[in-house]
C-alpha cells in the first residue's frame, strides 16, 4: 500500500457544517422553510465569493461584530441577528464521528494527516483547544493565519511549501467542489466529501489500486 498524504478540509468534513439549516434553527423569522434559508444563505456567504464579506472574516482581516455589520449594511437583515447567526456557529461544529474513526483508520495505516481549513481567527483557536484529535494532524493551513483562502490557488501553493507537500501527490477532501477543482488542477488527488463511507471507498481504490 503506497502511504500518502491525506489533507482533510473540516467545516463539512470532520465538524457537521450547515449554514442554511443553522439559519432556520437561528433565524426562523428570515428562514421559514429549507428554501427560503437556502436563498438567505446565499445572500449571507455571497457564494462564497473570494471578495465576499464572509471571505474576509475567514481571511482574518474582520472580526464577527464587523462582519454582522457588512452584512447588515449589504441585506438589510438586523446586525443582531447576524451576530446572534455568528455566535451560533461554534456550538453547531459537532464532529463528525464517522470521519474521526476514518482518520484513525489513515492514520493506523501509516498515511500521514493534515488540514487545509477556511476558518476565522477565534473559531480556529476554539476547535483546536476543544478537540484533541487535532494531535493525530501532522501540521495544517487555515486561511485566518495565511490571509489566503480556498478556492484561490495561492493557498494550496501555501500548503505545499509549509506542510513540505512537494514531491508528493496530496489527496485532498473537501465537501466544495470548486476547492476540489482547484486541487486537482494544482496536480493533486482530489475526492469530494459525500460520507465518510463513500470517501474511504474511494480512499481504498486510490491507495490501494
Amino acid at each position: 500500500m503506497t502511504k500518502s498524504v491525506v489533507v482533510f478540509d473540516l467545516g463539512g468534513v470532520v465538524f457537521n457544517w450547515q449554514p442554511a439549516v443553522l439559519l432556520q434553527q437561528v433565524l426562523p423569522h428570515h428562514a421559514q422553510d429549507a428554501a427560503s434559508a437556502q436563498r438567505l444563505a446565499a445572500l449571507v456567504f455571497q457564494s462564497h465569493e473570494l471578495n465576499s464579506d464572509w471571505a474576509q472574516f475567514d481571511l482574518g482581516l474582520i472580526e464577527a461584530d464587523a462582519l454582522a455589520d457588512r452584512i447588515a449594511l449589504r441585506t438589510g437583515l438586523p446586525a443582531q441577528d447576524l451576530r446572534a447567526f455568528i455566535g451560533a456557529i461554534a456550538p453547531h461544529l459537532t464532529v463528525k464521528s464517522d470521519t474521526v474513526e476514518l482518520m484513525q483508520e489513515l492514520r493506523d495505516q501509516g498515511h500521514r494527516l493534515v488540514y487545509l481549513s477556511n476558518m476565522p481567527t477565534e473559531l480556529a483557536a476554539w476547535l483546536e483547544r476543544e478537540h484533541a484529535f487535532f494531535d493525530w494532524f501532522d501540521g495544517g493551513i487555515f486561511s485566518s493565519r495565511v490571509q489566503q483562502a480556498k478556492p484561490d490557488p495561492a493557498i494550496f501553493q501555501t500548503a505545499m511549501q509549509r506542510l513540505g507537500l512537494q514531491g508528493q501527490v496530496p489527496v485532498f477532501l473537501d465537501d466544495m467542489q470548486p476547492n476540489i477543482d482547484v486541487a486537482t488542477a494544482q496536480g493533486w488527488h482530489g475526492i469530494r466529501f459525500e460520507s465518510a463511507q463513500q470517501v474511504r471507498e474511494q480512499l481504498q481504490h486510490l491507495l490501494h489500486g
